[in-house]
Order: C-alpha cells, then sequence, then structure tokens
C-alpha cells in the first residue's frame, strides 16, 4: 500500500445501484434488496445474488492519477466444474471504459449443484489499482464484479474525492432473472441492462436477481418503493426453471405483483418483458437441470427436467408464459395506458440463436448481452419513457 495516498472513506454516498449497505466486520456490503425484504425469505440463492453488485458502482469526483480499492470479494466454485474467473472491475471516466482489474484474495463459496449444499472458505482482502489516469478533475466510476459478492474495505487516491453530483438523467428500475443480472456477460458495465442505460442516457438500479425473480411480494414491494422514472419487468423463466407454481397460480400472482408496483409508481412507464428464446424450456416445463454428462466433461450445462405433456395439467413452458403475460398486460391496458409489453424474442429470438446459442442452453453468452442491450437501448421504452411495444407472442 502506497503511503502518500489519500484514504477516503467508502460510504453509501460515493454508491450508486444498491438500496442498502450494511457495515461487516471486513467493510461495506452493498445490498440490493432492503433487510426488511431479506427478513422474509430464507431462500439461500436469493441471499447469495442480491448482494453480489450488479449496476452497483463507487461513483466519485477527482484529480486523482493513481486509485486503490481494497476489497474482499467472494468466490464462488461448482464442484466439478473448471474454476470461475475473478470478478472485473470496469473503471470509466466520464462515462468511458479507460481499464479492468481483478481483485484475488477473498472468501471462497464452493456449492454442490445437486445437492445446493455449499461451503465457504475465508480468505484475506485484495486490492485493486489503476493508474496513470489524467490529473484533469473528472468523475470517475468504477463498476463493481456483477457476479462476486463484494465488501469495499478502503479506497485510496493521490488527489481528494468527493461525491460525483447528480447527473439529472432519468433513473431506470429494472427486475428480472440472471440474465437480467449478468450471467456471464464480458464485464459489469457490459451486462445487457448495464449496456442499455449507458447508451440510453439513464441511470440504472438493476434488480436482476440470479434464479429469483419469482414474483415474491416483498420484491414487488421493493420495486414500489425505489424511486424510479422509468420501470421494467422482465418476467417468466425463472419460474420455469424452478418449476415453482402453475397457470392458475401465475397469472393472479403477475396481477399482484403489478398492483403492488403501481401503488408506489402510479402513472410511471411501465414495461413487461417477456422470455427471451429458450429453446430447451419453450415447449417443455421445468425444472432445469444440471446436465449430468457435460458435468461429466467439466462443463457447466442444463437441461429442461419435465414433461410437455404435462403443460396440459397446467405445467408452465415459456409459451404459455408469453401468452399469459401478453394477455394480462392487453387486459390491463384498457385502464393503464402507461403499461406496456414486449415479447422477449425481439431481443433475441430464434434467428439468433442460430447464430448466437446460449452456451449452457440458459444464459446468453458476452456478445449476445451487447445485441440484447444494444436492441433495449434502441427500442421506444428508454428513448422516449413510453413505448409502442405491443408485440405478441
Amino acid at each position: 500500500m502506497s503511503t502518500d495516498l489519500i484514504t477516503t472513506p467508502v460510504t453509501a454516498d460515493l454508491l450508486r445501484g444498491c438500496l442498502e449497505t450494511e457495515q461487516t466486520e471486513d467493510g461495506l456490503l452493498p445490498h440490493r434488496v432492503p433487510a426488511w425484504a431479506r427478513a422474509q425469505t430464507d431462500d439461500p440463492q436469493l441471499h447469495l445474488v442480491e448482494a453480489q453488485p450488479a449496476g452497483v458502482r463507487l461513483v466519485f469526483r477527482t484529480a486523482a492519477t493513481r486509485i486503490e480499492l481494497d476489497t474482499v470479494p467472494t468466490k464462488r466454485v461448482y464442484a466439478g466444474s473448471p474454476p470461475r474467473p475473478d470478478g472485473i472491475y470496469d473503471l470509466l471516466v466520464e462515462g468511458r471504459l479507460v481499464g479492468q482489474g481483478s481483485v484475488t484474495g477473498g472468501r471462497t463459496m464452493t456449492i454442490d449443484l445437486m445437492t445446493g449444499a455449499a461451503e465457504t472458505t475465508h480468505g484475506p482482502a485484495g486490492t485493486l489499482r489503476f493508474t496513470g489516469l489524467e490529473p484533469a478533475t473528472k468523475d470517475v466510476e468504477i463498476w463493481l464484479p456483477h457476479d462476486e459478492t463484494t465488501e469495499l474495505v478502503a479506497l485510496r487516491t493521490d488527489a481528494p474525492v468527493t461525491p460525483a453530483p447528480a447527473t439529472g438523467r432519468r433513473t431506470w428500475l429494472h427486475h428480472g432473472s440472471s440474465i437480467s443480472h449478468g450471467s456471464v456477460a464480458a464485464s459489469p458495465s457490459e451486462t445487457w441492462p448495464a449496456r442499455a442505460a449507458r447508451l440510453a442516457d439513464v441511470e440504472l438500479v438493476n434488480l436482476g436477481l440470479g434464479g429469483s425473480a419469482l414474483l415474491d411480494p416483498f420484491v414487488a414491494r421493493v420495486l414500489r418503493d425505489t424511486p424510479a422514472d422509468l420501470v421494467s419487468l422482465k418476467l417468466g423463466i425463472n419460474v420455469v426453471n424452478n418449476d415453482l407454481m402453475r397457470r392458475r397460480a401465475f397469472g393472479p400472482a403477475v396481477h399482484g405483483f403489478l398492483d403492488t408496483i403501481r401503488e408506489g409508481h402510479p402513472t410511471t412507464p411501465l414495461l413487461v418483458v417477456s422470455p427471451i428464446l429458450c429453446p430447451i424450456h419453450e415447449e417443455t416445463p421445468g425444472p432445469s437441470m444440471p446436465d449430468l454428462s457435460a458435468l461429466a466433461e467439466g462443463r457447466l450445462s442444463f437441461e429442461a427436467g419435465g414433461d410437455p405433456a404435462e403443460v396440459a395439467s397446467g405445467k408452465l413452458t415459456l409459451a404459455v408464459i408469453r401468452d399469459e403475460l401478453a394477455r394480462i398486460v392487453t387486459r390491463r391496458q384498457a385502464e393503464d395506458p402507461h403499461l406496456y409489453y414486449l415479447d422477449g424474442r425481439e431481443l433475441y429470438g430464434v434467428a439468433d440463436a442460430a447464430d448466437l446459442p446460449l452456451p449452457d442452453q440458459l444464459h446468453p453468452d458476452a456478445e449476445t448481452h451487447r445485441l440484447i442491450g444494444d436492441r433495449f437501448a434502441a427500442g421506444p421504452f428508454l428513448t422516449e419513457g413510453a413505448g409502442a411495444q405491443t408485440a405478441r407472442a
């Protein structure tokens, strides 16, 4: 550690994109779901992913040419699969990506995909360093790894740091599954929501929750209570992945979710996005299961565990989900002129799958994240704050 650097406490006023912070024994932990909401579920998956800082960034103004950030990351290892790469930090100066880095050390969480059991070992903090920056006063953003829990320990610079002023941009609040969370995007500022937000010049609050976009009432209340100029919901894939509910329950659950959000955002443009194409679940219900043959080869991949014949008894597929969401939005639009619908296959469809297949059968790769982000940013929802998005499945 350099002794001639200025240490600035890492506090909530330097963070954007999180809804709450927690002071742990090691540092400041950003949360994307508040404590009162987390207390309403014991699901370890939700507790894991909400603490992964997708869309969360340190934002400050400084003339520093050198920046150091100490963090305690939590690395995930899936038993039987190759090691995951270290999480990436993106450094943006005046909105332009100028550097990337990773932090070694920290904790390691080993997860058994077959049993769900997890074991964590502890390690020391590591340091992220950026040097050679221009000495002029500038607005700096450090985007935290979207899929690696990150406790912020210390920020050091060779010039003073102040919180960056408000931008005046519209705030876009988005909720979705692991694809919205970032899945295997190239870096935190290149997840499809982050890319779309940058292209459309809006401030992102990303409540993409890997494996956990399950129409939970407490999530609807979080969305209701979070200030926003635009709200979007990408719904459906996790309900199928988890084989969570049947058609009879899904429709009322969506209605209730929308009702709750409208309590806090009565006239805010609200876009419902159905799932992108996912061939294994288009006509076959969940649950999604690890592909054992792929695991034996050291690869992580998934397959559908349901039976298409079960659709007649109410099991959900993506085709059924899209029909239901389109019907629900159409019905509600008669009294809610600020509600819109987008078929997710407009973002990634059959033609795209031929060129850019899903590597693990569920999640898009980095190039596809860029494609989805570009298409979403070009649509009327972010550009106009409203939309002609009335495409139907």
